[in-house]
């Protein structure tokens, strides 16, 4: 039964770890399941949780680091950003009412859901917006002035 517990703990933590994206709480997961296998082949609870806290341990002191430096912004390291940090600064146009609660803007051609970065903010369809960062899947805009200044 023990296996069991430390495997669906292992789990709960992986699937927490998909929401956050921190690359922290996996490093628990590890050390969970890690503590499965020493149920399973019999260890006491002690060092089951001895096991676990060791694995963790270790996994955040020495995978960590080595992730952290990977995941180092490509505008820190002089590189063309991609992804979400290419996103972030960009110029978007609102498809659908863009408030605190709700929107859609497309950015470069795609679709993204959207919402007002400062909440009292409201923007027509039509309306230009810059994206100051990005939240999951949700853009968070703002008025961009400077945009607003160039279109004819």
């Amino acid at each position: 039964m023990e296996p069991v517990l430390w495997i669906v703990l292992g789990v709960v933590l992986a699937i927490a770890e998909l929401f956050t994206a921190t690359l922290f709480l996996i490093m628990f997961a590890a050390g969970a399941f890690a503590a499965a296998i020493a149920a399973a082949l019999g260890a006491p609870v002690l060092v089951q949780a001895l096991v676990f806290a060791a694995v963790s341990a270790l996994s955040v002191l020495a995978v960590r680091p080595i992730i952290q430096r990977h995941r180092q912004s490509a505008l820190s390291t002089g590189d063309e950003p991609f992804g979400v940090e290419a996103i972030e600064g960009a110029s978007a146009l609102v498809l659908e009412q863009v408030d605190a609660d709700s929107g859609r803007v497309k950015i470069d051609g795609e679709s993204w859901s959207a919402r007002s970065y400062d909440g009292t903010q409201v923007f027509a369809p039509g309306e230009r917006v810059r994206v100051i960062e990005v939240k999951g899947v949700t853009a968070m805009v703002w008025r961009d002035d400077v945009i607003d200044r160039e279109l004819p």
